[in-house]
């Protein structure tokens, strides 16, 4: 008898690459001017504020208003947004299929702008989910732990029963701290050896 019934799987990085770079390194022409502005204009904590629900159009606008001298690009994160996803993360549907026709219950847990989501949700990657769980909907992050209470009481999935993974340890270390048995994932293989 498997130990896990249910697995819950983050998005950006698991299932799908998602990474300003695609967008802005053929932009700008230099990843390392790239890299600065990924670093100091649009930031990891401002897209957090939209992962978090906050409006797009509001966000950009803020952003704007403290950096007037990159207008242009900012309104482009919004606009070109879709530029910024990659591929599906290499052998991870496969992997979803195997462990579905397994008997595991798959589930997401995302970051993730509604907005944004919502020009990417219906891709297979994410189509083949029993269910899942948006922040930019939720108004909450992880790793706080409202946010993973939020996917087990919306499924009644039992804590102990359940497999979270995520590419960015400080996820890891919350879903942990709420009793969720957690791993950091590295790529499809390490997972499939642990689960199949």
């Amino acid at each position: 008898m498997k130990k896990y019934k249910n697995i819950i799987l983050d998005f950006g990085g698991v299932l799908l690459d998602w990474n300003p770079h695609h967008l802005f390194d053929s932009y700008f022409g230099d990843p390392a001017k790239a890299d600065w502005f990924i670093k100091n204009v649009c930031t990891q904590d401002w897209n957090a504020e939209m992962d978090k629900g906050k409006p797009f159009d509001v966000a950009v606008e803020e952003r704007i208003a403290l950096f007037p001298e990159w207008e242009k690009e900012i309104r482009l994160y919004q606009s070109d947004w879709i530029r910024m996803i990659g591929e599906e993360i290499p052998g991870m549907y496969q992997l979803e299929c195997d462990l579905k026709a397994a008997g595991y219950k798959l589930y997401g847990l995302t970051n993730w702008s509604l907005e944004t989501f919502n020009l990417v949700r219906s891709k297979r990657i994410f189509a083949i989910l029993d269910g899942m769980v948006v922040s930019g909907e939720e108004h909450l992050l992880k790793p706080d732990p409202a946010f993973f209470q939020i996917l087990l009481d919306r499924w009644n999935l039992r804590k102990e029963e359940c497999l979270f993974t995520d590419d960015n340890m400080p996820n890891i270390v919350g879903a942990q701290a709420v009793g969720i048995p957690a791993v950091r994932f590295t790529d499809a293989d390490s997972l499939r050896k642990i689960l199949l």
